[in-house]
């Protein structure tokens, strides 16, 4: 498990900023924090080490008791809270009560793990849900053009197989993706830009953390020479184009 440390935050939406050199790139605005270290989590008492952290602040008004028992050490009652698993020696960096957000953790052009709850759509067939062409419409084909045929085998195994892929629930299930560029920080205003689109409806809550597979974001098919074209035809197409 790779132990990195992160924020908890809302999906605003998406957008488009343009970067130094001109390329107009595609990102999604989270409001990544400020969030509240509600708790802490150490070997000695629960047997793992994490930190406990919390994001928008809910009125004392709305909260019940549970929501109100998790900051008794002091604060107010958060609407998404979430345990981010550190080493030991990281989570004693970290006081309850103290405020981190995007500038404490993260630096621009970091590669992110975004983790959110995807958009859900409800009972779907076969080729919504999983990209089956479906029958032909010819002339001996009768009320089958979107079904999802034979699913059982049929002496053997008896059963139909585990993990068939079939007609069902459709989203709504969490989705994380990995190695997603930050792309910019606006500290004023709590949030962070990241390169293309992550899980999840406007307003929903995301937990950002540092990459696990990799230190620093590398986007593929950038910094290498492109392969000139030995045909004269393309190539005086693109320097007409002014890419020769």
């Amino acid at each position: 498990m790779a132990l990195n440390i992160g924020l908890l935050g809302k999906k605003i939406g998406m957008t488009q900023v343009f970067a130094d050199d001109g390329e107009a790139v595609p990102v999604t605005v989270i409001q990544a924090g400020p969030c509240t270290v509600v708790g802490t989590r150490t070997v000695e008492r629960d047997g793992y080490s994490a930190l406990v952290l919390g994001f928008d602040e809910k009125p004392m008004r709305l909260a019940n008791k549970a929501e109100i028992g998790a900051v008794k050490n002091g604060g107010k009652p958060q609407r998404f809270i979430r345990e981010i698993r550190l080493s030991a020696d990281e989570v004693a960096k970290y006081q309850v009560g103290q405020i981190i957000g995007p500038t404490d953790v993260f630096a621009e052009g970091a590669a992110l793990d975004v983790e959110g709850t995807s958009k859900g759509k409800g009972y779907q067939g076969v080729i919504k849900r999983h990209h089956m062409s479906g029958m032909t419409r010819a002339h001996g084909t009768h009320e089958y053009f979107r079904h999802g045929g034979s699913i059982g085998c049929r002496l053997t195994p008896q059963r139909v197989h585990k993990g068939k892929r079939m007609a069902g629930q459709m989203g709504n299930e969490k989705v994380s993706v990995q190695n997603l560029q930050l792309f910019k920080i606006l500290a004023d205003e709590n949030c962070i830009l990241v390169r293309g689109s992550i899980p999840g409806a406007k307003n929903e809550y995301v937990v950002v953390t540092k990459a696990a597979t990799r230190t620093a974001y590398k986007r593929k098919g950038v910094g290498k020479e492109e392969v000139r074209s030995k045909n004269p035809l393309k190539a005086s197409k693109k320097a007409a184009a002014g890419r020769g």
